[in-house]
């Protein structure tokens, strides 16, 4: 294979995704000799601000001397940001080499009459090699979808088994009440795992509490109520936690709640064997980034970006909005997938929107056409116009912005690496 090989191969397994379960998975690794064995893992799942916990718990971890691994779906600038030891994606070569061994699996359980594994299980298992191969002390990865039947879940080696906020998300799969959707998610929690968890809504932590429970496992409740917010900007966010004070860099209200979470994963890690001083998961929590979250693109206007994709995060997307940028004109440029909540998303956020710009996320065969997203959003505004490309929507946001103006992107992540270049050139060609 060569790398347009390897991903080609991959794209033709996108055709075997959908089906929930792990028996795909776990076929395919008893071939591989079964390298999620040999690792250690802090498994994230929630609806809301996995990533962001992700990043300051590897982080944090990288800094205090530890090996990590990172497994992240989806990326924003480049596939091989989905493989990541202490911060820097797999190479091309070893991508390719990886993927060839793989293939080899697959032919075999393909010719003892078992159905290939979807992309992401793919992806996960050489996940698993890349970081057995390089060693890493510990991996911090986040499911893809749900939990008891995520790819991910396959794994057993847990050291703490984490909760982002839960939310309605994904109803088609994991079922349509938030007990239902919570119950799906704590199939992660393996027996005697230690369980860390933002605050939840009553109906998500009840299930939470009797999965725990029933696994026998300790629950650590992250009050970030008890955080005492001392400055906050779009740079740079300080608050005082059990004591300390604590500097973190990524935008939005939102990220209280995600980094007392991390803290407490940390200091979870640090009493069960895994050593942390204090200083470290400052300096971690310091240097941790994930961009697309509350992401400022440019600054007159600012050009902002958020991967606000569900009910709950518009919430909190519209929040840190007008925290952020109380009584400034905004512009919206959005672009959702056609099997999400896009009414609601459109009905929570458009009454702060001036003008809205909707787009059709490119190549993407989930995308809702920009045209079907403007007549849903004239139903609250006739102030929308459907741009035909990612090009045309920068350009239209541009040109209908003032210096104290804010241009506001979100919808989906699919697009936000893209966008991003995007404004970089858009600016670049502008100051020329």
């Amino acid at each position: 294979m060569n790398y347009e090989e390897a991903r080609s191969y991959l794209d033709e397994s996108n055709r075997y995704g959908g089906a929930q379960g792990l028996d795909r998975i776990s076929h395919l690794l008893d071939y591989l000799g079964h390298p999620e064995q040999d690792l250690s893992f802090v498994h994230i799942a929630g609806t809301n601000g996995k990533g962001s916990i992700l990043s300051y718990v590897s982080t944090t971890l990288s800094l205090a001397g530890y090996r990590t691994g990172r497994y992240i779906s989806p990326t924003l600038y480049s596939y091989e940001e989905r493989f990541q030891i202490d911060g820097k994606p797999i190479t091309k070569e070893r991508f390719v080499c990886l993927m060839e061994q793989i293939a080899e699996a697959v032919e075999q359980i393909e010719n003892n009459g078992y159905i290939r594994p979807s992309a992401f299980e793919l992806e996960t298992v050489l996940s698993f090699l890349y970081f057995r191969e390089e060693k890493c002390d510990l991996v911090v990865l986040e499911c893809g979808l749900g939990g008891a039947e995520d790819a991910t879940n396959v794994i057993q080696n847990t050291v703490a088994a984490v909760f982002a906020s839960i939310s309605m998300d994904h109803m088609q799969y994991l079922g349509d009440t938030l007990g239902k959707i919570a119950r799906s998610k704590s199939g992660i929690i393996k027996k005697g795992t230690p369980v860390v968890t933002s605050l939840q809504k009553s109906e998500a932590m009840e299930v939470l509490l009797q999965a725990c429970s029933d696994k026998g496992s300790e629950l650590i409740r992250a009050d970030y109520h008890s955080a005492r917010v001392l400055s906050s900007s779009l740079q740079e966010q300080i608050f005082l936690y059990e004591g300390n004070l604590w500097t973190i860099h990524m935008g939005g209200i939102y990220q209280i709640e995600n980094a007392v979470t991390a803290i407490e994963v940390l200091k979870l890690l640090n009493r069960n064997g895994y050593p942390i001083t204090t200083k470290q998961m400052m300096d971690g929590m310091d240097a941790a980034r994930w961009n697309g979250r509350f992401t400022i693109l440019s600054k007159e206007p600012v050009f902002l970006v958020d991967g606000a994709h569900n009910p709950d995060a518009a919430r909190k997307f519209v929040k840190s909005l007008l925290n952020s940028f109380t009584g400034r004109r905004i512009i919206y440029i959005i672009g959702i997938f056609r099997d999400k909540a896009y009414d609601e998303i459109v009905r929570i956020t458009i009454p702060y929107g001036s003008e809205i710009i909707t787009i059709q996320t490119p190549d993407n065969p989930r995308a809702l056409p920009a045209e079907e997203l403007a007549a849903v959003v004239r139903n609250y505004t006739e102030h929308v116009q459907a741009a035909e490309s990612l090009e045309e929507a920068v350009e239209l946001a541009f040109s209908k912005s003032k210096k104290d103006d804010v241009i506001a992107a979100f919808g989906s992540l699919s697009f936000i690496g893209e966008l991003t270049e995007i404004v970089k050139k858009y600016q670049e060609e502008r100051n020329d």
